[in-house]
Formats: C-alpha cells, sequence, structure tokens
C-alpha cells in the first residue's frame, strides 16, 4: 500500500512543475533579463548533471579529464557526435593503459 502512496505523491509533484508555470505566467515575459536567464537554465542544468558524472564514470579523475578534453577539442572543430564520442572514450582508454 505504501508503494501506491509513493507513486500518488510523484505523479503529483510531477503533475504540479509542469503545470504551475503554465498557469501562473500566463502573459509573455516582457523583462529582456528574465528572458535571457530563463533561456540558459537548461543548459545549465544538463551540465550540472552531465559534468559530475563524466568526473566519475571511470573511477579516476584524470582519465576523465583526459577524455573530457577530448570531447571538447573534438567538438570544438564540429566534428560529428560519434566522433567526438568515440575520441572521447580512446583517450579515456588511452590514458588508463598509461597511467
Amino acid at each position: 500500500m505504501n508503494i501506491v502512496i509513493y507513486i500518488a505523491v510523484m505523479a503529483g509533484v510531477t503533475y504540479l512543475i509542469r503545470m504551475l508555470p503554465l498557469t501562473l505566467f500566463r502573459k509573455k515575459i516582457k523583462s529582456r533579463f528574465l528572458r535571457s536567464f530563463l533561456q540558459y537554465i537548461p543548459y545549465t542544468v544538463l551540465s550540472a548533471m552531465t559534468f559530475p558524472a563524466i568526473f566519475y564514470s571511470t573511477g579516476n579523475v584524470i582519465t576523465a579529464a583526459v577524455g573530457t578534453i577530448a570531447a571538447l577539442i573534438t567538438a570544438f572543430f564540429g566534428l560529428p557526435l560519434i566522433v567526438v564520442a568515440v575520441a572521447a572514450a580512446g583517450a579515456a582508454l588511452a590514458a588508463g593503459l598509461f597511467i
């Protein structure tokens, strides 16, 4: 019976998070500062969730940093995502073999 209560509470919280902004902010937001602030929130949240996972993924911070640097360099040059992922994994693997 407790599991049903947990699921109902999670469903209610999830619904409220999505419903409240739609009901509270019916007018268009005119503040340029607030609009630009809200525009960057998805990128900020994604970064906050991704970067800790990156640095703890290999079990060694040095190999994870090498892989991250390789990914950043290949992404900077506009290479496809599969190339970036393979370069990051390869660099982390190579760093792990030498460390």
